[in-house]
């Protein structure tokens, strides 16, 4: 229970605790302690309230000092703080205090998940412009922007940023998948695809080609275009790993519904066709990908327990019995 306090604290503290200043009131010396008067517990129900205020404290002091900053020091500031948002009714202090708070979350997370995406682009982010634009957005200042104009300018130059960012990073990856499968292309058994999708028939199959929403089981090993294997069906055991053909990555898709069972091919996949801009561990984003794939069967369960329950035959219908006629009274015997 106590712990269980601690952690409705910590999540009250997010909402309550950063607008510690919200109560724009006169200064008052921090040092200065206020005169409390003498509590007194007439109730079983004060005891409780009171022993809860205080059992709620457990452990709150270490967690404002290491995600607040607030040091003990302040603590009187902190408390004048606390009073004035659970006693603010007035609609103006209301919106300072979520003034306080939206300021908090912009200065967090906002605006570092924000640098974090412009990093290694052409544009970095500058905090003070940020909160100026924010600002004037709000005071609807249409100086330099109006507001929708700025949200198109900002997605187009977010867009462009990405690109540029993605050319620096990954640009050599994505030329180097190019280049091998423009090679490939040339080699004998190889067949291109207008998608972009390559094959080899390793192994002709003569079984049933799969529906995009069959339940397909395949045994497989990915590699890289240097090759560098990444994944393998062997890694998640000895059996074939089975799911729905229309589950996978669009170049997987493509072959597996173009593949008669007992088939196994060779995938040359495009990074369009792959994941893409995606970074999935060990694959880059933009990594043109190679698969060997062996179609093992088609994963049809309602067939499978239908062929698994012998056939009940049905009873022959029972003869119906004769209707026995009932037999004539016989005469009454004169007297």
């Amino acid at each position: 229970m106590k712990r269980i306090l601690s952690i409705a604290l910590a999540v009250m503290a997010s909402a309550l605790f950063n607008t510690a200043w919200a109560a724009k009131k006169k200064k008052k010396d921090a040092t200065k302690q206020c005169v409390e008067a003498p509590v007194k517990l007439l109730t079983s129900s004060d005891t409780l309230s009171y022993v809860a205020g205080m059992t709620m404290t457990d452990g709150l002091l270490p967690y404002l000092k290491q995600t607040q900053g607030v040091d003990t020091a302040n603590i009187a500031d902190f408390i004048r703080g606390f009073r004035d948002i659970i006693k603010a009714d007035d609609p103006k202090m209301k919106a300072y205090a979520a003034g306080m708070d939206i300021a908090n979350r912009l200065k967090g997370q906002m605006l570092t998940g924000m640098k974090n995406e412009f990093q290694d682009s052409p544009d970095n982010v500058i905090d003070s412009l940020v909160f100026r634009g924010f600002v004037d957005a709000l005071k609807n200042d249409t100086t330099l922007f109006r507001q929708k104009d700025a949200i198109t300018v900002f997605t187009a130059k977010r867009e462009a940023d990405k690109k540029a960012k993605d050319e620096k990073l990954y640009g050599e990856n994505r030329k180097a998948g190019e280049s091998f499968l423009a090679e490939n292309a040339k080699k004998e058994g190889v067949v291109s695809l207008p998608s972009g999708l390559q094959y080899k028939v390793l192994v002709k199959g003569e079984g049933e080609v799969p529906q995009r929403t069959d339940k397909v089981l395949v045994n497989y090993e990915g590699r890289l275009v240097d090759g560098t294997v990444f994944d393998s069906s062997s890694k998640h055991g000895d059996k074939p790993v089975s799911f729905r053909a229309d589950q996978v990555i669009k170049g997987w898709t493509e072959a597996l519904t173009m593949m008669p069972v007992g088939s196994k091919w060779q995938l040359f996949i495009p990074q369009q066709l792959a994941y893409g801009e995606r970074n999935a561990g060990s694959i880059k984003p933009y990594s043109a990908l190679i698969f060997d794939v062996e179609l093992v069967g088609i994963d049809k369960p309602q067939a499978a327990e239908a062929e698994a329950k012998p056939e009940v035959k049905a009873k022959p219908l029972t003869k119906a019995k004769p209707v026995v006629k009932a037999k004539p009274a016989k005469p009454a015997a004169k007297k």
